[in-house]
């Protein structure tokens, strides 16, 4: 007899959405990643250009995070070419997905066929099964038009939306939204990677309609020319000023302090410490969970995959796991 697994959503892109997958596929739950389309940089941009297909590389981290093969299928699937040749930059998943593409005609059944490979524990979804133009409005009123191209910007971000007005989500997206128990979005880049996915029509309706819990992994760092200087609820008023409605149970932030070295490495970058000010956010009527919830490498912060995880399960099953 078929067991039904808790359902959850996971919405996101970049690096963080990998990190916190790899994390929650050791639980025994239904997991569904919804990933975002608007990259349109590197070997990703490469190949949407010049196949006219989404961009592969943010769907690539998330199937090889998800996938339960030998780690040597996936260092090869993972492959980036250095060269001075046409195939520098490229990795051999994005060519695989594009190859896949090809001989599929569809590029959500090049992601179905390559999961079947990879025996990915869960369903991977792009937001949209199109490329998305991802455009910013600045403070100053300049308009700033692709997804690589806005943090590089140096100017603060007004408004981010989508092109072109067709875009529509996948019905597996929306239905998948609407059976989750549990609905996580982040961590990731505000603007690059959280909102492109909320943005496409319908997508981010549903899933402020939705029964679901809704839990937000808020940032560990600023990023230069997206969240320069923002504090926790500045991230979650973005979010709501785009999405027109205040839909997120719960948010999950960091409670410590950075060391010292690794903050002066990413002083270089601009980034600071995300200040969670836990007043504004409990005036949202936030569920605030804050913890040392950071891990380092290399100098490095990440989130705690495994913390981060133990913790989503706990709060979509009520179990007090050991894991």
């Amino acid at each position: 007899m078929k067991i039904d697994l808790p359902r959850v959503v996971v919405l996101g892109g970049g690096t963080g959405l990998p990190v916190l997958l790899r994390g929650l596929k050791r639980y025994p739950i239904d997991i569904t990643a919804i990933v975002t389309v608007a990259d349109d940089g590197g070997s990703s941009g490469r190949i949407r250009d010049q196949l006219d297909i989404p961009p592969p590389g943010d769907i690539r981290n998330v199937l090889a995070a998800l996938s339960e093969v030998e780690p040597l299928f996936i260092e090869m699937f993972q492959h980036r070419f250095q060269s001075s040749k046409e195939l520098s930059g490229h990795s051999l998943g994005n060519l695989i997905l594009a190859a896949m593409t090809s001989i599929s005609g569809d590029f959500v059944s090049a992601i179905q066929q390559l999961s079947r490979v990879l025996n990915v524990k869960g369903k991977v979804l792009p937001a949209a099964n199109q490329s998305v133009e991802l455009n910013a409005i600045m403070e100053d009123g300049t308009l700033v038009t692709g997804e690589s191209k806005i943090s590089k910007a140096g100017k603060k971000i007004k408004q981010v939306y989508l092109t072109p007005d067709n875009i529509r989500p996948l019905d597996e997206t929306i239905e998948a939204i609407r059976k989750a128990d549990l609905i996580v979005m982040g961590p990731g880049s505000l603007y690059t990677s959280i909102l492109p996915n909320l943005l496409v029509p319908g997508l981010g309706e549903e899933v402020c309609a939705a029964k679901a819990q809704k839990v937000y992994i808020c940032n560990l760092m600023t990023q230069a020319g997206e969240t320069l200087d923002f504090t926790a609820s500045d991230h979650v008023k973005a979010i709501y000023d785009h999405m027109k409605c205040s839909f997120i149970d719960t948010i999950i932030v960091n409670n410590t302090e950075i060391p010292e070295n690794v903050r002066i490495k990413y002083d270089e970058e601009y980034a600071k410490p995300v200040v969670f000010d836990l007043e504004k956010l409990q005036e949202y009527g936030l569920n605030v969970i804050q913890d040392d919830f950071a891990s380092y490498q290399d100098h490095i912060i990440r989130h705690d995959t495994q913390k981060i995880a133990k913790l989503l399960y706990q709060l979509l099953t009520g179990v007090n796991s050991e894991k």
